[in-house]
């Protein structure tokens, strides 16, 4: 089992920059990916980034060049550092975790994001 508590959500202006942090406790050797999702109101949720135990990385189009997401596996910890936001970034951000051998999913609470223009 894994638990994953999300933090550095908030309000920022368009073009401003955010740090979200997520830490996983419990059976954390066995985490393999680590990611982001958000979900806007009304809309599904989608993925933002990934990222690999070995730190191979994937983004969704729409952060490519201003998100960047890192891995500290020493501290459990995975981060999203977005820049240049947009209002099109507002939406509540969650972390997730790819556990043991068939990938289970394990999800942060969600922290919200809001860009104001």
């Amino acid at each position: 089992q894994v638990q994953l508590v999300e933090s550095g959500g908030g309000l920022v202006q368009a073009g401003g920059s955010l740090r979200l942090s997520c830490a996983a406790s419990g059976s954390i050797f066995s985490i393999n990916d680590m990611g982001w999702y958000r979900q806007a109101p009304g809309k599904q949720r989608e993925l933002v980034a990934v990222i690999t135990r070995g730190g191979s990385t994937i983004y969704a189009d729409s952060v490519k060049g201003r998100f960047t997401i890192s891995r500290d596996n020493a501290k459990s910890t995975v981060y999203l550092q977005m820049n240049r936001l947009k209002t099109e970034d507002t939406a509540v951000y969650y972390c997730n975790a790819k556990y043991g051998l068939l990938h289970r999913d394990f999800w942060g609470q969600g922290t919200q994001v809001t860009v104001s223009s």
